[in-house]
Order: structure tokens, then C-alpha cells, then sequence
């Protein structure tokens, strides 16, 4: 197997054009976003997007079992906690914050078809990778989350945009609770646009290299990915967040975020999705929880750039309040899985700390 970060290729197609695949090739980090994948898949982007020849942008994960499963947090928490070195201006992680909203931005306003396979884990950094393309496609695989909330961050690359623009409260929900979604999920919430098995991937390309792009290169991408879809209907699982939309808007009908956290852990059901939910919030970060609350409710009015300037702010700041760090440590570095939060209840934490976290420098 390549030792590259990022496996390109080109692909001919009909009418002399060309279809541009990126494959991230992490496979053992399930694909986690690194900042040389960034840097990368930046340049061919652009590249790709000058030549006329590229009819459309393939983007996918090495092996089947991860899109992208967020981006190296382990290497963020080394420039968090290592003493920096040498006269940088900026440190690795405000360059990793910095270029990662800037490539979500371009697949966002990508000027050719934009294809994105989301099999498998797609969370975090890997879905501001998806939810920016023009044709996300999901499988039977696919597991779908923000669970930022649960190692001292919170739902970023974008997350004020699209979460508000779930159905009801599903983006509240979905960004308190870190709760995993399939792929009839992803298109009730918005996130993706068609569901194909994952086995016709091939097929999918194949059939894309057949066609003519032109002028009409967003339909004629659709037509390819809808034909496979109608072929695919017996595998799609059950929209679990669907089916529980009410009781979302249920729980997550409150005026604070006390209240709501309060509705939640009341949650007397005996759904395991949902009571997995119910768990994940009682151990997130009450700091993350409170971030996550005021940025959702900060930003649905605002553009997509609007929110990505927000987004840098905040996780700058994150990368030196040292919740992040601890989030990370207690996950990933010890694995101890018993972080010490900043503030231990939601009541406890300080509102002047977390204004710190919205002041631009």
C-alpha cells in the first residue's frame, strides 16, 4: 500500500474529460484528517478546478471502514501540551484550524461536481469534508456524528450552518448528544443527497466514466448516482432520528440549556439509541455542552463564511483553554475515560469563562 497521505489519480471518462479521485490513506487512523491531507487535497483542489479538462472530483477513504473519522486530535493535543519550538508565528494547531476551514469552505463553493463517498465513519473533520460536496452519497456502513461535546471541543467545520438547518431540533440534539446516525439519517437531517450499497462503488465510478460532462455536469452526475440508488432502496436501515423526531422535540424543548439537559437525563424510555444519547451528554464537557448551545443559537441567521470566521475564533480559543487537551488526554493519550472537566456540572460553569471563548482577538 502507498505511504502517501493522499492517493490521487485521474480517471478517463467520455469526451476527452477526466474524473479527479482523492483517497485519503490513513486506513489504520480510520482516515483521520491530517494537516498534510489538508494541505494536499487544498493544491489539487485548486489544480483541479483550473483544468478544463475535469469534469467532476471523486473524494473517498482507503479500505471500508472510514470516509474520515475526524481530524489527528492526537496531534493536535501535542501542540496543545509539547513546548513550542523555533520562532512560528503560529502554531501547528492554529495552522490546522486555520487551512482545515479553509478547504471545507472550497468543496462548500467547489466549482465542479464534488463527490463524496461517505462509507463507513464519517464524524467530525470528515463530515465538514462531506456535507460541503455536491453529490454526498452514503451506504448501509455509514455512521454519521458530531461528538465533539464528549473530548472538550465542541461541533465546528460548519456545524452552525448545517445543524441549524436540520429538521426541528435535530441539530441541537444531534450536537449535545454526539448521537451516531445512518445513512437514512444523514438524508433526513440534510447531510447527505443519495443512499447506494457500497458494493457498487465501482460500478458507480465506472458508470461516471461513461458519461459526457459539459455544461450539464451537475445533472449529469445526479442521473448516474439516482439510477444506482433506485438499485440500492432494500438496504437502506430504518431513519432512527426520523423516528424519534418527536421525542427529540420533546426533550430539547427548553429555554436554557439547564433546562434541556435537565429533559434529557429525565428520559425515562427504554430506546437504546436514545438512552445512549441520554449517557453521552451526562459525561460530555459542561463547557463543551455551553459552547455548543450558544454558537447553535449564535448563528442561524448567519452565511456559511460568517460561520466559519465564528468557528476559527472559537477553536483558537479552544486550543488554549485547555479543556480540548483534557478531552483528548483522557480519550486518547491515558485512555483513562476520566477526563477532569474545567467546571463539573453545567450550573458551575463560569458564563465570564465562556465569553472568553467568543472574544476576537
Amino acid at each position: 500500500m502507498s505511504n502517501q497521505a493522499i492517493i490521487f489519480e485521474e480517471l478517463e471518462a467520455a469526451g476527452g474529460s477526466r474524473i479527479g479521485v482523492a483517497r485519503l490513506n490513513a486506513p489504520r487512523a480510520m482516515n483521520a484528517l491530517s494537516l498534510e491531507m489538508i494541505h494536499l487535497l487544498k493544491a489539487k483542489l485548486d489544480q483541479w478546478a483550473a483544468d478544463d479538462g475535469i469534469g467532476a472530483v471523486w473524494l473517498e477513504g482507503e479500505g471500508d471502514k472510514a470516509l474520515c473519522a475526524g481530524g489527528d486530535i492526537v496531534a493536535l493535543y501535542r501542540d496543545m501540551t509539547e513546548p513550542r519550538s523555533g520562532n512560528k508565528s503560529a502554531s501547528e494547531g492554529e495552522t490546522f484550524f486555520t487551512d482545515e476551514y479553509e478547504l471545507d469552505y472550497q468543496i462548500h463553493t467547489y466549482p465542479k461536481p464534488f463527490i463524496v463517498w461517505g462509507n463507513g465513519l464519517v464524524m467530525g473533520g470528515g463530515l465538514g469534508l462531506m456535507v460541503g460536496g455536491s453529490h454526498r452519497v452514503v451506504t448501509e456502513n455509514s455512521r454519521v456524528a458530531m461528538p465533539e461535546v464528549s473530548i472538550g471541543l465542541y461541533p465546528d467545520v460548519g456545524a452552525g450552518w448545517f445543524l441549524n438547518r436540520m429538521p426541528g431540533r435535530t441539530g441541537l440534539f444531534l450536537g449535545l448528544t454526539g448521537a451516531q446516525m445512518n445513512g437514512a439519517d444523514a438524508l433526513f437531517t440534510g447531510l447527505a443527497d443519495r443512499f447506494i450499497r457500497h458494493d457498487m462503488r465501482d460500478e458507480v465510478k465506472q458508470a461516471l466514466q461513461q458519461s459526457t460532462f459539459g455544461d450539464e455536469a451537475h445533472a449529469v452526475v445526479s442521473r448516474v448516482l439516482r439510477r444506482f440508488e433506485a438499485g440500492s432502496a432494500e438496504a437502506m436501515p430504518r431513519a432512527v432520528v426520523r423516528e424519534h423526531f418527536d421525542v427529540i422535540q420533546a426533550l430539547t424543548d427548553g429555554d436554557s440549556l439547564v433546562e434541556v439537559v435537565d429533559k434529557l437525563g429525565q428520559y425515562a424510555g427504554e430506546d437504546p439509541w436514545l438512552i445512549k444519547a441520554v449517557k453521552t451528554v451526562a459525561a460530555a464537557s459542561p463547557a463543551s455542552l455551553t459552547l455548543h448551545w450558544r454558537h447553535f443559537h449564535n448563528t442561524p441567521l448567519d452565511s456559511l463564511s460568517q460561520v466559519f470566521d465564528k468557528e476559527l475564533h472559537l477553536s483558537l480559543r479552544s486550543l488554549k483553554m485547555g479543556e480540548f487537551a483534557e478531552g483528548i488526554r483522557a480519550l486518547l493519550i491515558d485512555k483513562d475515560r476520566k477526563p477532569r472537566w474545567h467546571f463539573p456540572t453545567l450550573e458551575s460553569v463560569d458564563p465570564e469563562w465562556i465569553d472568553r471563548f467568543f472574544m476576537k482577538p
